[in-house]
């Protein structure tokens, strides 16, 4: 996904659901701190948002502008409407925010995750993809180690899964010091 397709979708978002600020989580939020990213960051079709102010009208952008929608078929990518509850992010994290509001999104907002939030919450989530995207994060510089140590205290999490996140970020650090950068 681009940054212009990120637009594309708030915009299309907002008209969907009449709203005029959008969350966007996952991989895809990258393109609000980073517009062009390497390649690495932007392999996905879909971005994952939710109305700000009216998160349960997440339903109508997924029907509208989902995966297998006409929306889908007609532009290749897709939001996928999700809730907040989709991202498990640390305190604080909506002042981090990066703001898109371009003409291109007819002066609606998205939110994008600060890169350190948006790998803790996929360091979080834990799957495989989240692990190779956050030593990407790593190797190319987006995210240090240590910020994402120091923010883990904020995490809502239980001591035994911070501990575990913990060990993680640190192995993941170590193997992004060794190997090439994707």
């Amino acid at each position: 996904m681009t940054r212009d397709e990120l637009e594309h979708l708030i915009r299309a978002s907002a008209a969907v659901t009449d709203q005029y600020e959008f969350v966007i989580v996952g991989s895809q939020s990258i393109l609000g701190a980073i517009p062009n990213p390497a390649a690495v960051f932007t392999m996905s079709a879909e971005a994952d948002i939710y109305p700000l102010a009216a998160p349960d009208l997440a339903d109508m952008i997924d029907g509208a502008l989902g995966e297998g929608s006409s929306f889908h078929e007609t532009y290749g990518y897709y939001a996928q409407g999700v809730g907040p509850e989709t991202a498990i992010l640390p305190e604080g994290w909506l002042q981090r925010v990066h703001r898109v509001q371009t003409a291109a999104t007819e002066g609606r907002v998205g939110y994008c995750l600060d890169l350190t939030d948006l790998f803790l919450s996929k360091a979080a989530a834990g799957r495989d993809k989240d692990r190779a995207f956050c030593i990407a994060l790593l190797q190319h510089g987006h995210v240090l180690a240590d910020d994402a140590l120091a923010r883990l205290a904020g995490m809502p999490l239980d001591d035994a899964a911070r501990r575990r996140l913990r060990a993680a970020i640190t192995r993941w650090a170590k193997a992004a010091a060794t190997g090439p950068a994707p």
